[in-house]
């Protein structure tokens, strides 16, 4: 008795047709967007590796002050390199003390992805005078 109280009615709806269709003109939009995004996109995790650097700075300093000196280990100088994005951490840049003297130190950032896919990897650096600069553009 209940079952023939309830009648089907045709309800309106999208079709599977005009789902497709709406998702390839979302894709032709992204594919044209995405060329215009990408410079800033690497801009953007750059950000990241000039935070980076201006931190061993203060940090390479600091054990200038104590030691007279500057380091060329992260672990003497107390940096704790996240993990990069290919161990499952979320850092874009691998940091490292390429170079320290009594004197002197260069510190860099080499970026472990291709952001814009053209085979040139991200490369910053700096130096004891806390000058930040991009050695190879992405």
């Amino acid at each position: 008795m209940f079952f023939n109280m309830i009648y089907f009615q045709k309800l309106k709806a999208f079709t599977l047709t005009d789902l497709v269709i709406v998702l390839a003109i979302i894709g032709i939009l992204v594919a044209l967007v995405m060329p215009i995004l990408m410079p800033l996109i690497s801009k953007a995790k750059g950000t990241e590796a000039q935070l980076q650097l201006e931190h061993i700075h203060t940090l390479e300093k600091s054990y200038f002050y104590v030691h007279s000196k500057y380091s060329s280990s992260l672990t003497d100088i107390s940096f704790e390199h996240a993990k990069l994005t290919n161990e499952g951490g979320n850092a874009n840049f691998k940091i490292e003390v390429v170079e320290a003297t009594n004197n002197t130190f260069k510190a860099r950032a080499t970026s472990i992805t291709d952001f814009d896919g053209d085979g040139v990897f991200n490369v910053w650096e700096v130096d004891q005078d806390k000058n930040v600069k991009e050695i190879t553009p992405d």
